[in-house]
């Protein structure tokens, strides 16, 4: 890459998050200028089509003039307020009552019926971890403070947050995960991990008596919930096993463990519903969203409680005189009155409508690549998929770790004029939600050329095989 001055200030200066460092500051990063419907153009005038949505996140692409019109409108009348001290503003308020209206249901077809807002899906699930302790200690069930996670689940960056997430890679040299109040049960990859001849449904019965097993090991009174992403987006694009909501969620209620659905990357049509929560029979106690709350151009998140946690705040506010947690721009008024607009957007458009539409061809275009020698699965649903590529597809034999295969792939991809990204060797998916066929037609072409060009290095290299 040449570098020229942006490029060199850019090394000099800006610390890249969740970037190998080392290599960056050899040769640089890729700059985006601008954006138009899915595709984006970097600083020397190269296109891509951007199939990761960004960070899984620009559900309207990137040149939706309502939304900016929106925030512009909003800064002229009331560029900023916070919602401390019994203070707030109109955007505030309706955004929390159309996330309540718009919510899934509970357990038991309870309402999640309160919002608190934050600016980042990390922020949402730390503030969730500090009221399911918060709740348990005023309902008099002290002893209940562990969470659950998955291995290779993805939750944030905050330190619970990243405690709470399977994530080695966010735990080395961080001394996370904080204590023992975060435990983590296996990754329900059923093509990884299934055993010989177990169907998925075996599977996610597997699953479900390793919950079983951990909770009477740790106790049923210290264990205070359960965070789960309908679709693992950080692990890889992994869709849950047949199964798998319906095997553990019996067993969270009869333990009084709550359930956090963490809907950061699927709520809002992502999975084909408005909800991830819809497309797999979830019922959470609590609910935590952004990225496409305002298909990312204003940063915002919403934590949904049910109506028992918040009776437990009221209480809390009565024993402590004050509810004693809160962001200076937590429900920024800019931030929700972009979040309104787009989910005005999403019903006058139909959006979930056309990824139900558009769906079937993302899927089968990527299936297509089952044939492929580099591919060992393809999974998704609505308009989020993972294709994992391997050593061996007869075996399932994985590319040793050095190899970096994956990123081979994503290299090869964005030589194509694709964005797309390597979680381990697994390639995610997750194009803006208004891709046409036509465009879905285009990135699966693009991606088959990038397959094509990593097998014939993994074959020099002698590590594919033929």
């Amino acid at each position: 890459m040449r570098l020229n001055s942006l490029h060199a200030a850019d090394i000099a200066h800006l610390v890249h998050q969740q970037t190998d460092l080392d290599a960056h500051a050899r040769e640089g990063a890729v700059l985006i200028a601008r954006g138009e419907g899915v595709r984006v153009w970097d600083t020397e005038g190269r296109e891509y089509i951007e199939a990761m949505a960004g960070l899984w996140c620009a559900s309207l692409g990137f040149s939706e003039r309502r939304l900016a019109k929106a925030a512009y409108e909003q800064m002229l009348s009331l560029p900023y307020y916070h919602t401390f001290f019994a203070k707030g503003h109109e955007p505030g308020v309706r955004l929390a009552e159309k996330l309540a209206a718009i919510a899934p249901p509970g357990p038991e077809e309870a309402r999640l019926s309160h919002a608190l807002f934050q600016c980042s899906g990390s922020e949402a699930n730390d503030a969730a971890i500090k009221l399911i302790w918060y709740y348990h200690n005023l309902t008099g069930r002290p002893r209940k403070k562990k969470i659950i996670g998955r291995i290779r689940g993805y939750h944030g960056n905050t330190v619970a947050a990243a405690s709470l997430s399977g994530q080695p890679h966010m735990h080395a040299d961080f001394d996370l995960p904080l204590g023992d109040r975060f435990l983590h049960l296996s990754n329900p990859n059923y093509y990884r991990f299934a055993e010989p001849g177990e169907s998925e449904e075996q599977f996610s019965a597997r699953m479900a008596a390793e919950l079983e097993a951990l909770i009477e090991r740790e106790g049923a009174d210290t264990i205070a919930a359960m965070f789960a992403e309908p679709v693992q987006g950080g692990g890889g694009a992994i869709t849950p096993p047949r199964g798998y909501f319906e095997a553990i969620q019996p067993i969270l209620r009869r333990h009084d463990i709550l359930l956090v659905a963490d809907e950061v990357i699927c709520g809002f049509g992502r999975t084909g519903n408005l909800w991830g929560c819809e497309t797999y029979g979830i019922q959470p106690d609590m609910l935590s969203c952004a990225k496409q709350l305002s298909a990312s151009y204003q940063p915002i998140s919403a934590l949904l409680v049910s109506d028992r946690i918040h009776a437990a705040l009221l209480e809390g506010s009565r024993k402590n005189g004050t509810f004693g947690h809160g962001f200076t721009y937590g429900g920024h008024p800019v931030a929700c009155a972009v979040a309104l607009e787009t989910l005005a957007i999403y019903e006058e458009r139909d959006i979930v409508g056309h990824v139900r539409r558009v769906s079937p061809a993302f899927l089968r275009g990527l299936e297509a690549f089952r044939d492929h020698p580099l591919v060992g699965d393809v999974r998704g649903v609505g308009l989020i998929a993972g294709v994992e590529v391997v050593a061996d597809k007869a075996t399932k034999e994985p590319f040793p770790a050095a190899a970096k295969a994956g990123v081979l792939v994503q290299d090869k991809a964005h030589e194509q004029g694709l964005i797309v990204r390597a979680i381990g060797d697994r390639i995610a998916f997750t194009p803006p939600l208004i891709i046409t066929e036509e465009e879905i037609g285009e990135m699966c072409a693009r991606f088959g050329r990038a397959l094509d060009a990593a097998w014939a290095v993994l074959r020099e290299r002698k590590l594919a095989a033929e």
